[in-house]
């Protein structure tokens, strides 16, 4: 098999980093890089691992995934065929699988049928467009699959934001991290990208679609429903309003001894004081909790800013952590009635939409400066992402929902009377 890579794709082929995170602008070259790597791993027959075994790779296969199956044999399919065309002894057309004239297989997966990805041992991995891909496929089916053969993984792709895909790439530069490493490249970084295509893109495209699939940059937002710059943070609340607490559930998920515990989103419970000036939000308290933690942060919370109306949403999470709560009322000695909170049959973007933009463009919403000012902003970028997290953002949203307009001053009506005595109006 002969290649040319350019000298970008050649620092990341040459690095010995066993992940490695790439960010990169449209034809860069990703999935020609992506191929050769494929071709690589899977001809190899054997692998020393760090601990000095050896293993055998006959049964590990080497798979690359895509957001869906159809993308990935639209994409890497042809371009596998002509590359390993001294190489492959069998090609399976339906399925997307080559088998190699060493007995070793590479096959083409989609990220949205994770059964298919489940069960199989992996010498080696690419994940294109990460960014488009549940961060749960990597997690908690490709990367244990990978743990026997010590195996390596490509993550390659455009950035949508700062989700899951922006994470791993600032994890890959981090110290704590040696086996990772990270690259970022716009598309011009590729020489055999004429300049002319990409000033031409960037006149057909707008600023901020040029940023993100050009530049490769993560700043780029993903639309214009909650852009962080709507949000004021002040270091400090208003004297006058009143507190709401709304409380959005992750759910819980049982484990030994029966105990309830989060998997993978976070329980939020914002914390707003409703003023003449609109909302401040004052926190949102955010994290992974078993139950029984939960309900102690719940009425820890209601302790603490002693709210008019406590709302948490109806559902299975709040059943879960009802007795608890209860338990933890008893224990604390602070009792509250929970207002239930309802979807209203709206779908989720649309709900923290019509609860937060409008109020935001108008300056009608300020951050009190926190920790939790960072997550909020970013899930506000991300938004309405159906792969980034929007905890915070339902949580506040649900504000809406029970908060009363605040009336500075007194409020009072002028006498009425009637224009004629007859009739009574």
């Amino acid at each position: 098999m002969h290649v040319v890579l350019h000298e970008r794709q050649q620092e990341i082929f040459d690095s010995p980093a066993r992940f490695k995170v790439v960010a990169a602008g449209r034809r860069f070259g990703k999935s020609y890089l992506a191929g050769v790597l494929l071709f690589v791993e899977a001809a190899k027959n054997t692998k020393v691992r760090s601990d000095g075994a050896e293993i055998d790779l006959t049964l590990e296969e080497v798979f690359y995934v895509a957001p869906t199956f159809d993308q990935g044999k639209r994409i890497m399919w042809p371009l596998l065929k002509e590359l390993g065309l001294d190489l492959i002894r069998q090609k399976y057309e339906n399925t997307g699988t080559l088998e190699l004239i060493n007995g070793r297989r590479i096959s083409i997966k989609g990220s949205d049928r994770p059964d298919t990805l489940r069960g199989i041992g992996l010498s080696y991995v690419v994940l294109d467009e990460y960014a488009f891909m549940k961060e749960e496929v990597w997690e908690q089916i490709i990367m244990p699959a990978l743990t026997r053969a010590e195996g390596g993984a490509l993550f390659i792709g455009t950035p949508d934001g700062k989700n899951h895909f922006y994470e791993l790439w600032m994890q890959a530069q981090s110290a704590e991290y040696p086996d990772w490493q990270a690259w970022h490249f716009p598309s011009i970084e590729n020489p055999f990208l004429l300049e002319k295509e990409i000033h031409d893109a960037k006149q057909r495209s707008t600023a901020e679609r040029f940023k993100q699939e050009y530049e490769a940059s993560f700043d780029a937002s993903q639309s214009a429903i909650l852009l962080p710059a709507m949000f004021t943070v002040v270091k400090s609340a208003p004297q006058d309003g009143d507190y709401y607490i709304a409380v959005d559930l992750a759910g819980f998920q049982k484990v030994e001894g029966g105990r309830k515990i989060k998997k993978l989103d976070e329980h939020a419970i914002a914390v707003v004081k409703v003023w003449k000036g609109g909302w401040c939000i004052e926190d949102v308290i955010h994290g992974q909790w078993d139950v029984r933690e939960t309900a102690l942060r719940l009425v820890k919370a209601y302790r603490d800013y002693r709210p008019v109306k406590f709302g948490i949403e109806k559902g299975i999470a709040a059943n879960a952590v009802g007795p608890y709560l209860d338990d933890e009322m008893n224990r604390l000695n602070c009792y509250f009635t929970v207002t239930p909170l309802t979807h209203g049959n709206q779908a989720k973007t649309d709900r923290i939409a019509w609860a937060l933009q409008g109020r935001a463009e108008k300056g009608r919403v300020q951050l009190l400066e926190g920790e939790w000012n960072r997550p909020f902003l970013q899930q506000c970028a991300d938004f309405p992402s159906p792969l980034a997290h929007d905890d915070l953002l339902d949580a506040v949203a649900y504000i809406d929902q029970i908060s009363e307009p605040f009336i500075d001053g007194d409020f009072s009506f002028d006498e009425w009377e009637p224009l004629d005595d007859v009739s009574g109006y």
